[in-house]
């Protein structure tokens, strides 16, 4: 039976699928059940699947992947995940071990021991270990991979979990240390103490060996924010404390908190905000006047912080933003600011180097830099070096880690092996023209012997939302999955995401999203045009806001696609503020509870733009139980009304998994072989 609160709003809404919204209720999960099973007799039990599957499991198990690290004190930490280990080991091991090709490792905390000994589900969601002495962490835990997590107090020294130490029950929060002895504690405090998208309202201070209950509110957001926080920056001479309130994404403020005083620093509340050490640092999403200066959105701004507290207000211009040009990222070191800038989509470096309290800057090149290809840059520790990590990578060329210090040649320390066989494969950029003139690049990964007749089974993959910007990297998964059968692979860089900044981003929200989908459209439209493929041979993928894309390429351009997956996806568009996480991106999508905005996110909205009598292309669902920011319940109830109008949806749901899908390597080589199993077979002859 449908939960009251669901059979309640079934008949408000007339919504005769709200029952599919109790996630774990027997009546929708017997639903599941039945449909996954349908899904392992017609896709999982193919020996192609099975073979696939045991591929892809080796290479997420494989040995030869790159450990990346994080340093922690002396040591350089990281999670392991393979067969032994499905869970994960959190280890440790010297910088000049981890330069040998089979390094030592010393576990920390092994995961698949603790669920054992605990009859429990663990699985690792990050470590926040505490200045400078690094001896103890606060170690965050999720049930199944949900966004919901517990926080515990681990001894770093003695390997052991602290007895009687702070201890965050299950909630969606976290802990942030002040000192030994003190935290900020942001969680659900009971009833009222959640924000309307299921997020802390109210961060509090906790003092070691109180009780929860008495620890004291530092602030308390509205209900309608997004998320309230606060942290201690502990930098070593420039310790400070800072409340953060998210009103909704891209809108937030930050507050110093200073001598029991909360000041509210003077900046756009659009603005990305940032301080280290002596510098505050401002990523400008809107256009912002300061000091007398126009600075256009896109550009990042630097000052001395101290200087911008008294009140002054002339910044240095890191980055100013063109037509072809975006930021993409930026790192501090301990003397220097790296830029990683997006030209066209394809990585640039820049070093910056503060001259003076001014923030006047010596420009010069990153020595090392790769010429093509994608490149991260990350500080291996901002407080005591200039060193960073380099990882370089492209769709053909296994990732390579790097250590550089700042103006030296890069040292290699480790490659990824190469898990596809790339002979014989090109990768090319391309620009397709969109709806309204827009010039929309996409990347595709061919055969150099295509023959450009239409018949290449092609999976077009695209997110465009969130200013989340997609660039060309080794996929080993895709390669292995599709390029090595000799599919083509093609990467859409969509309005919606930041590959040319925020004005990217912005031009595909709320009443323009339509735009988005254009772009995509415009994309497929563009490789057919180019022969690369064909309608009947071109798939979709996408999940979560692009399994919201993919569900609009199957009830608004049905005629482009053969197949699509949709994973982890939103589709009903009138009540997703209602489930889980969903409030929270009303500034993505709009209220559908006004009147004014419902009338343009119903045109983007799958589930009740579904009609029956249309010519769909295959499509196949995937989600999980376990994932607790987008409802499962918008997948079941896709699949539900799309059989009911009498067509034949493929839909597997993951028991567990959170948001990314799978919780182990096990489970995200099924889902991932099941993904491409089903788009081969759709895409291939009648």
């Amino acid at each position: 039976m449908p939960t009251t609160s669901a059979a309640a709003a079934a008949k408000s809404t007339d919504d005769p699928y709200l029952w599919l919204e109790g996630v774990e209720d027997e009546k929708a999960l017997d639903w599941v059940r039945a449909r996954n099973e349908k899904a392992k007799a017609e896709i999982a039990s193919r020996p192609e699947f099975q073979t696939l599957e045991a591929d892809l499991r080796a290479i997420l198990d494989s040995d030869a992947r790159i450990p990346s690290v994080q340093k922690i004190g002396e040591y350089y930490y990281n999670l392991w995940r393979d067969k032994q280990s499905p869970r994960g080991i959190w280890r440790r091991t010297t910088l000049e071990e981890y330069r040998k090709p089979a390094p030592r490792w010393e576990t920390v905390i092994d995961l698949d021991e603790l669920n054992a000994a605990e009859d429990e589900n663990w699985v690792w969601q990050g470590a926040e270990c505490l200045k400078p002495e690094y001896e103890r962490c606060l170690i965050a835990l999720s049930r199944g991979g949900a966004d919901a997590n517990v926080t515990r107090e681990f001894d770093l020294r003695n390997k052991s979990w602290v007895a009687d130490g702070f201890y965050r029950p299950e909630a969606k929060g976290g802990l942030q240390w002040i000192d030994l002895d003190t935290v900020y504690v942001f969680t659900d405090f009971g009833k009222g103490s959640q924000t309307s998208s299921g997020y802390p309202r109210i961060v509090k201070e906790w003092k070691r060996g109180t009780p929860l209950e008495e620890a004291k509110t530092v602030y308390e957001g509205k209900p309608g924010d997004l998320y309230i926080s606060a942290y201690r920056d502990l930098s070593p001479g420039y310790e400070r404390d800072f409340v953060s309130r998210t009103v909704a994404f891209f809108n937030d403020e930050l507050y110093l908190r200073k001598d029991g005083r909360l000041i509210k620093l003077d900046l756009p509340n659009s603005a990305n905000k940032m301080v280290h050490n002596q510098w505050l640092t401002v990523e400008l999403r809107e256009p912002w006047k300061s000091g007398g200066v126009d600075h256009p959105a896109g550009s990042l701004l630097v000052m001395d912080f101290d200087k911008f507290m008294a009140g002054e207000r002339y910044f240095s211009v890191a980055f100013r933003p063109d037509d072809t040009t975006s930021l993409s990222s930026y790192a501090w070191t301990k003397r220097h600011l790296v830029l990683n800038l997006l030209e066209d989509v394809k990585t640039r470096l820049r070093v910056l180097t503060p001259l003076d309290a001014e923030a006047n800057f010596k420009q010069s090149a990153f020595v090392g830099a790769p010429r093509v290809g994608t490149a991260a840059v990350s500080a291996v520790d901002p407080d005591n070096s200039d060193a960073v990590w380099l990882t370089v990578t492209d769709f053909l060329t296994p990732s390579a880690l790097s250590i550089a210090e700042i103006g030296k040649q890069p040292e290699v320390l480790k490659t990824m092996p190469a898990f596809f066989e790339a002979e014989g494969l090109v990768s090319e950029q391309y620009f397709a023209t969109s709806k309204d003139g827009t010039r929309v690049p996409y990347f595709v990964v061919r055969p150099k012997d295509l023959a450009f007749d239409g018949s290449a089974r092609t999976l077009l993959w695209g997110y465009g939302g969130f200013e989340v910007s997609y660039t060309a990297s080794y996929n080993s998964m895709a390669g292995r999955g599709w390029l090595q059968k000799g599919g083509v692979f093609a990467l859409a860089n969509i309005r919606g995401g930041g590959e040319y900044g925020p004005r990217w981003h912005q031009a595909a929200l709320k009443a323009n999203r339509h735009k988005a989908y254009e772009d995509f459209a415009a994309v497929a439209e563009d490789l057919v045009a180019r022969k690369i493929t064909s309608p009947q041979r071109l798939g979709a993928q996408g999940g979560s806001n692009g399994g919201l894309l993919m569900g609009n390429m199957l009830v608004q351009y049905p005629q482009l696609f053969g197949a699509i997956v949709c994973q982890v996806p939103l589709l009903d568009m009138k009540r997703y503020t209602k489930l889980l996480a969903g409030a929270s991106w009303m500034a993505e999508y709009g209220d559908p509870d006004k009147p004014n905005e419902w009338a343009y996110i119903k045109t983007f909205s799958p589930y009740h733009l579904a009609k029956p009598g249309q010519a769909y292309p295959e499509i196949l669902f995937t989600t999980s139980t376990r994932d607790d920011r987008v409802h499962p319940g918008h997948a079941r109830k896709m699949a539900a009304r799309l059989e009911q109008m009498g067509y034949t949806p493929h839909y597997y749901e993951n028991i567990e998994g959170g948001h990314g899908g799978a919780a182990d390597n096990a489970q995200e080589a099924f889902m991932r072989a099941l993904a491409y199993t089903f788009l081969w077979e759709a895409l291939g002859d009648d």
